[in-house]
């Protein structure tokens, strides 16, 4: 074996051999300093390559390295390299500790340990200045490369002049839309008003559950769900411009064919088809709406609620990868039918979520509604924003809101805006954390709006006090400007606004304080109104043109409000309609994706009576003729029976006549005829 084989055996490295008894020689000088001369030969009859500092002579190399240079030697693996040198020096120097026997030796001994000791703390200062010097190297270059990446980005931008599919960078609307996840979840606002260990004791412990494809921000799956497997349910992206990107769902053809058969289980106006066709394809959204909405009738809240959760999992698990429920930017045509069940799901969850007593968690769920199309605003989720923010106690939001969008939206002309912001200012100015200068300013402010409201929309006053049960005082009552004339000569558009604004909100003004500021602004108005205000006869015009006839969106919305006032304001060619739950009131503009294929009528094979009765009803169509063009395979056609002509269906449909049959013959009058 090699010495170099041995010397590996033993831990030892070439220039750190153990020196011998007469290896070292001390010198002392006159000013007591000690020398170490180092031999010209080594034990192993090999000459230093280099001399050693003053003071100290030793036959190990790295000693001659001179620590002070350490700072501005490269360093490999970043700060590693002058611990690994200086770890080197206290080994030698240790070894040459424990060789020594010769009182020499003893002496250089005590020598040598001194340096390691000042080489140690060197080390630990040494490698606290190189870790800051790093720490600030690397945070430069980190910044200073995002930078460049968005100027890189901006500049591909404004050289394609298109934009990518993420999120813009935040600006003031978006704030307006802007969604956080943390407030879709509902425990999250259950656990501030009650505490955790409340909302959470009666939660079993962890169990093993089955296995769901990802994690979702809308719904938790259950472990009672049934195994998802994919529907066939998709989304993709249409287009991405100016920020703003467009999405759709999209059906497989396997789920198409579940569509049609849902289709059909409507029809037959039995819910136990819909049950049986949740067993085959325990995850269609549109049968998951349906059966809720039939649960909900037959006060089942708690089925009806897991089933739009289960319907909301199925959707979230089709997203984009590129579609975000906070972003604000993402959009979704209600045009097509596929989307509407994504907007219906959404706000029958909202609806659970405030009578559930979450109303923070209902706002945001309003605002991802309004957020995927507000310039259409489908839903017509402005009508309903501005309650949820005031139950929330979020005044700062809605009045927010209220300033970003009245320039472009008119906010002010609807009943519910122009009285729920007044009083957002009046309750902010309640609020013992203001300042007095804030706390004035939010009241003049409460003040001057509510005055405006009262003046543009007499028609509001009386019935919000006979909600609240409130007498008016003498003169509110006998006056001209808020008696019945006010209500009655109100456009039937802006009675159907109010209508719903009172059923849904009156509530929020019964307490004393919010009366009594009421009260002051009422008499406020009259005496402008008989002094002559131009500005009440300018209100007056206003209603008479703006409150013609209400758009589709405010009937839809009123539908699904389910507000007995304001579905009694519905107007007579909305209620004699057939309103479908899964699809309340489709734009007249849908854009079809398929078609429902054409299918001959059962009833069409049976008896005559039977045909004859049906033949009456307005949506019988003569064996193969085909539906109207642009139409769904017929499908509008079979929408538009109404309530009352789906009762006659039914009834019709369980009459059966036979052919004639010979009597028995233990009934001796029956001879073969009837009489």
């Amino acid at each position: 074996m090699s010495r170099r084989a041995l010397r590996r055996l033993r831990g030892e490295q070439r220039g750190q051999e153990p020196l011998g008894p007469g290896a070292l020689q001390f010198v002392l000088h006159d000013d007591d300093d000690v020398e170490e001369e180092c031999p010209k030969r080594g034990p192993g009859g090999r000459r230093p390559r280099g001399a050693g500092k003053e003071g100290v002579r030793v036959n190990n190399r790295f000693e001659l390295i001179n620590i002070e240079d350490l700072d501005e030697a490269p360093g490999v693996n970043g700060e590693r390299t002058d611990c690994l040198l200086v770890d080197a020096v206290v080994s030698g120097n240790k070894r040459r500790a424990q060789s020594g026997h010769s009182e020499s030796t003893r002496g250089g001994n005590a020598a040598d340990t001194a340096v390691p000791s000042e080489q140690s703390n060197t080390c630990s200062k040494i490698r606290k200045k190189k870790r800051k010097q790093k720490n600030k190297k690397n945070a430069g270059e980190t910044s200073n490369g995002l930078e460049d990446i968005d100027r890189i980005l901006e500049r591909i931008e404004d050289a394609s002049g298109a934009s990518r599919p993420g999120p813009p960078p935040l600006s003031t609307k978006k704030h307006v839309l802007y969604v956080e996840h943390r407030h879709l979840n509902p425990d999250t606002e259950l656990k501030r008003y009650f505490g955790a260990r409340a909302v959470l004791g009666e939660q079993r412990p962890r169990q093993r559950q089955r296995v769901y494809p990802k994690c979702t921000w809308l719904t938790t799956p259950k472990s009672t769900w049934p195994r998802y497997t994919k529907p066939g349910l998709s989304m993709r992206l249409l287009e991405s411009r100016k920020g703003r990107s467009v999405f759709a769902f999209e059906h497989s053809e396997e789920y198409q064919q579940t569509q049609h058969k849902f289709l059909a289980a409507v029809e037959s106006m039995e819910p136990n088809n819909i049950v049986v066709l949740l067993q085959s394809s325990p995850y269609h959204v549109d049968s998951l709406l349906q059966l809720s909405d039939a649960c909900r009738f037959q006060e089942d809240q708690e089925t009806a609620r897991d089933l739009v959760e289960r319907a909301l999992y199925s959707m979230e698990c089709a997203f984009h990868p590129l579609f975000s429920l906070t972003s604000g930017t993402c959009r979704l045509d209600y045009r097509r039918p596929e989307n509407r069940s994504f907007y219906l799901a959404l706000y029958k969850q909202m609806s659970f979520l405030e009578k559930r007593g979450c109303p923070r968690t209902a706002l945001e769920y309003c605002k991802l509604i309004l957020s995927l199309e507000p310039d259409e605003d489908p839903l017509c989720m402005l009508l309903l924003i501005d309650h949820l923010a005031l139950r929330a106690r979020s005044y700062e939001y809605l009045i927010h809101l209220f300033e970003e969008w009245e320039a472009h939206r008119n906010l002010s002309q609807l009943p519910n805006f122009a009285f729920s912001v007044p009083l957002a200012y009046f309750l902010l100015s309640q609020q013992a954390d203001l300042s007095e200068q804030e706390m004035s300013s939010a009241r003049e402010e409460a003040c001057v709006r509510i005055q405006q409201a009262l003046t543009m929309f007499p028609g509001v006053l009386m019935p919000l006090l006979e909600y609240c049960s409130v007498r008016p005082d003498a003169t509110v009552a006998t006056h001209h400007f808020f008696g019945p004339d006010a209500e009655i000569s109100q456009p039937p558009a802006l009675s159907q606004l109010v209508s719903l604004y009172l059923g849904r909100s009156h509530f929020l003004w019964k307490e004393p304080a919010t009366m009594s500021w009421l009260e002051e602004n009422v008499h406020k108005v009259l005496q402008a109104v008989d002094a002559g205000d131009p500005a009440v006869e300018a209100c007056e015009s206003r209603r008479k043109v703006l409150y013609q006839r209400a758009p589709r969106n405010i009937h839809r919305h009123v539908v699904l409000s389910e507000i007995k006032e304001a579905v009694a304001a519905l107007p007579p060619d909305v209620t004699t309609q057939s309103v479908l739950g899964f699809d309340p009131l489709p734009p007249l503009d849908t854009i079809y994706s398929y078609v429902r294929p054409e299918r001959l009528s059962p009833i069409s094979h049976g008896n005559t009576i039977a045909l004859f009765f049906r033949s009456l009803l307005p949506n019988y169509t003569v064996e193969g003729e085909r539906p109207e063009d642009g139409g769904p395979g017929g499908l509008h056609r079979d929408q538009g029976l109404n309530r009352l002509m789906l009762a006659v269906r039914d009834m019709m449909a369980n009459f059966h006549f036979h052919d004639l049959e010979v009597l028995p013959e233990e009934h001796p009058e029956g001879d073969g005829e009837w009489d």
